[in-house]
């Protein structure tokens, strides 16, 4: 082709000519382009992980038949749904606790049901056989260390067999005599080890497996037995487009009851999909628009430096352009010659990143496992077409959009300038006034979209929120960015006075700073580009981290649980549980049914003030609780027609009392009032019963957790132990993993950056060759030439990085109130190290930035330098 065709031909000679300068540019893109690639590799993996933790207890089954609340499927519900066609197993999704132990240890344990097909359980069998006798069990291997048992053990388990009749005559005549209960106690054997990945049991410290028949026989002798509300279904065949195919869901339905009996048949992807919504706030756009935030920051600083790298070339290459025009080369051939040679660049740059970026993704899924992340990952990368198409798209294309203004330039270049000397293009121009408007208006325009996008996400409308904040913050950074040549030199020249009287070369750079202040912007541009998005995402990363940890105390305000099979065990198990280590303090919550306002039969929670706001994870929430108070959340206060500060009577059987509304927004302090208001409503000793609550303070949960079970199995009667800390830590964990590859990610901008400001600096050295061999032939040593272009680097770096820095932390603040403020209360961080850090950075980067340009002037004689252009 480069014989054939003279534009081919001269973009061959142009690029072998400038291999070195372009390989700057090349690296850009390739750091670029792989940033993208691993972006939407790791963006599936995390989504999936996360998504697939949350819905942990559907397995992997096709199907999810539900039924309303207030309703459960019978027996023969479930054999009509398992007899439909296409059907292949159904397998109902509840659990039965009982007391399991091997001699001392053990306690109150949650058992499942034992898989019939392998899809329909969140465990995975790692070792041994699943039960297939009433007389076999197969233990997650946490609960099975904390028993201390392996495969051919045996364990016990108590129950309790309860006469015919018995729950209802409780009910209604306490006084019946139909019996005294009868404790069991069965020996089971250990048939099977099994995995639990993405803790779908981790809150119940693991879980017994039974089979299904042996399960179910134990619920239907349990005087208040666990119902069934939802069934998970295993097809012949998977389906078809992700879909359920009309024909099977009218049977399903039908077979269930029908939708008039709350019955609802949906696809295992959506069910899973809702529950990971109400996670996290419905939210799912918000981890897609962060990592590709990440992609726009490298693409964007990439652009930066391919814009400079071919104005350099450009420079570099004017009396070579002005030759060919004398020759007969036209202004057409030049600019497609410059867009060609970007063309092919971007190509090849944009497939070495993006196989460079597939070997880092599978790099780090590689060596994952060795950092105990407590999540199940893939083991080797899926790449998508989006994965390979995009990156190549955009790193293509943004290459050849960068190199348009330069390619406009190479066709400026006069004949004439081949035959005499003259100065290198350029990059003075005098700042306008249209450029002060149309900034002033993206300014204006921009920061008033960014107000009121955070306005809407604050308000519920996240998404129109999320669009008006991105897209008003992006008008505003033009806005900065485009105004820059205006203010960004003065404030250079400001802070320069603080090193201007150190020496004539610190006092040459801070003058520099001003005289060609289109020069100063461009060459920090880059720098404040890159500081700006890296402190936003640095911000909202910590205030993401800040807000999820809040969101995660809402949701578990208390660490473990303990509730006793009978009053008489309370007192001692609370000394039991207090006196576990890790266990920092310890309240009673007292259960009890009142009439509450007109609503009989209602129950209410009640505490000791000062011990609840010691116990739980929102302090600042138990808190607003005080004798005369009852604490209640907006959605029970609007059931009930009551608003803060409302009164609410509160009766019991022997008297009652008037509490004032208290609006609260966690769920596990709605209806609590105060241990003595609960005395003055008159509520009888017979009708309440009492849980624990625990707070684990500088401990890992899990352990505390099986140190908890332990240490109440060796108190008398029984007790159900539950730590939600140990869920909540395993969110937490996702919550680092995301934001410690965040941490990772933001380097690459940096790097990116500090090309940019290296390119940049060349140019301006180009641009300066005649006046530095002037200021050498007067008098400049070549070590203040060095020194002058050092201070100037590290002047217009450290300038670039503090602004960018304090534009950072408002873009970062906004977004994280646009975003996170769906899920609940935001929380506003300062990543006060990570700050320091790029600051240093910056600064360093400016420094080394000067190094190759600053050896370049200094090492061309005066008398050659004022001899040439």
């Amino acid at each position: 082709m480069a014989t054939s065709f003279p534009t081919a031909r001269l973009t061959v000679g142009q690029m072998r000519r400038s291999a070195g300068r372009l390989t700057a540019a090349g690296v850009a893109i390739l750091i670029s382009t792989a940033f993208v690639t691993v972006t939407l590799l790791a963006g599936g993996v995390i989504q999936g992980t996360t998504h697939d933790m949350v819905a942990a207890e559907y397995a992997e089954a096709d199907v999810v038949v539900s039924i309303a609340d207030e309703n459960a499927f019978t027996a023969d519900q479930i054999d009509a749904i398992a007899a439909v066609d296409g059907v292949a197993t159904v397998q109902p999704l509840t659990g039965w606790f009982g007391d399991l132990r091997n001699g001392g240890k053990g306690g109150y344990q949650t058992f499942a049901p034992a898989p019939e097909d392998p899809r329909l359980s969140p465990l995975e069998l790692t070792d041994g056989a699943w039960p297939a006798t009433d007389d076999e069990v197969a233990l997650t291997a946490d609960l099975a260390e904390r028993l201390e048992v392996g495969l051919g053990d045996t364990v016990t388990v108590k129950r309790t067999l309860y006469p015919e009749g018995w729950a209802d005559s409780q009910a209604e005549d306490p006084a019946a005599e139909l019996g005294d209960p009868e404790e069991i106690t069965e020996t089971l054997t250990v048939a099977g080890l099994a995995a639990d990945p993405y803790g779908a049991y981790a809150v119940y410290g693991g879980a017994a497996v039974v089979p299904a028949d042996t399960l179910s026989a134990w619920n239907a002798a349990d005087p208040y037995p666990n119902t069934v509300s939802d069934l998970l279904l295993a097809l012949d065949s998977p389906l078809d487009g992700g879909s359920i195919p009309a024909p099977l869901a009218e049977s399903l339905s039908s077979a269930a009851g029908g939708a008039d009996g709350g019955v609802t048949v949906d696809t295992t992807e959506n069910v899973a999909a809702a529950k990971t919504a109400e996670q996290t706030g419905g939210q799912d756009l918000m981890f897609l628009v962060f990592v590709m935030t990440f992609a726009a920051i490298a693409l964007l600083i990439a652009a930066m430096v391919i814009t400079n790298t071919f104005q350099v070339l450009i420079a570099q290459r004017t009396r070579t352009l002005a030759l060919l025009r004398c020759i007969g080369a036209g202004t057409g051939q030049l600019y497609r010659s410059v867009l060609l040679e970007a063309a092919v660049l971007g190509v090849l740059a944009s497939v070495a990143g993006i196989l460079v970026g597939g070997v880092l993704a599978q790099v780090a899924l590689t060596v994952a496992p060795s950092f105990d992340l407590g999540v199940p990952l893939p083991t080797t990368i899926t790449p998508t077409w989006q994965s390979v198409v995009l990156p190549l798209a955009v790193g293509t294309g943004v290459t050849v959009l960068a190199a348009l203004a330069p390619a406009r330039s190479a066709t400026r270049v006069a004949p004439l300038a081949a035959l005499r000397p003259s100065d290198a293009p350029s990059l003075r121009a005098r700042s306008g006034r249209t450029r002060l408007v149309i900034s002033l208006i993206c300014l204006i325009g921009g920061f008033a979209a960014l107000g009121g996008g955070v306005y809407l996400g604050m308000n519920g409308s996240t998404e129109v929120g999320l669009t008006a904040a991105v897209g008003g913050g992006s008008l505003a950074f033009f806005g900065v960015v485009l105004s820059a040549v205006l203010w960004l030199p003065r404030v250079a020249a400001v802070l320069g006075g603080l090193v201007a009287r150190t020496g004539p070369a610190a006092r040459l750079a801070v003058a520099n700073t001003l005289r060609n202040p289109r020069r100063t912007a461009a060459t920090s541009t880059a720098l404040f580009i890159g500081v700006t998005l890296v402190t936003m995402m640095s911000t909202g990363a910590a205030s993401a981290r800040m807000s999820a940890d809040s969101l995660l105390d809402e949701q578990y305000p208390y660490d473990v649980a303990v509730s006793a099979s009978s009053p008489e065990y309370v007192e001692d198990l609370r000394s039991a549980v207090a006196d576990t280590s890790g266990i920092a303090s310890t309240t009673l919550v007292t259960n009890a049914t009142v009439t509450l306002g007109d609503v009989e039969d209602s129950s209410v929670i009640a505490a000791e003030p000062a011990e609840l706001v010691n116990v739980v994870n929102v302090p600042e929430q138990a808190g607003r609780l005080t004798e005369g108070s009852i604490l209640l959340t907006q959605a029970t206060a609007d059931e009930m027609s009551l608003g803060a500060g409302d009164p609410v009577t509160v009766s019991g059987a022997d008297g009652s009392v008037d509490l004032a509304v208290v609006i609260t927004t966690t769920d596990a302090l709605n209806r609590m009032i105060t241990t003595a208001d609960l005395a003055r409503a008159g509520v009888p000793t017979d009708d309440t019963f009492a849980d624990i609550w625990a707070h684990i303070s500088g401990a890992e949960a899990t352990t505390v957790l099986a140190d908890v079970q332990d240490a109440v199995a060796q108190v008398d009667g029984s007790a159900y132990v539950m730590g939600p800390a140990a869920q909540a830590a395993q969110f937490r964990q996702v919550v680092d993993v995301i934001l410690g590859i965040v941490v990772g990610l933001l380097a690459v901008a940096v790097v990116i950056a500090l090309i940019g400001v290296t390119n940049t600096l060349s140019l301006s050295v180009i641009e300066r060759t005649r006046e530095s061999a002037t200021l050498r032939a007067i008098g400049l040593s070549k070590e203040q030439l060095r020194g002058m272009l050092a201070v100037e680097g590290v002047l217009i770096a450290g300038v670039g990085a503090i602004l960018g820095i304090v534009l950072g932390l408002v873009f970062g603040w906004a977004g994280a109130a646009t975003v996170l403020s769906a899920m609940g209360d935001v929380r506003y961080a300062v990543p006060w190290a990570e700050l320091g850090m790029v600051l240093a950075i910056a600064l360093v980067a400016g420094l080394l930035a000067s190094v190759l340009p600053a050896r370049a002037a200094a090492r061309t004689s005066p008398v050659a330098a004022l001899g040439v252009e």
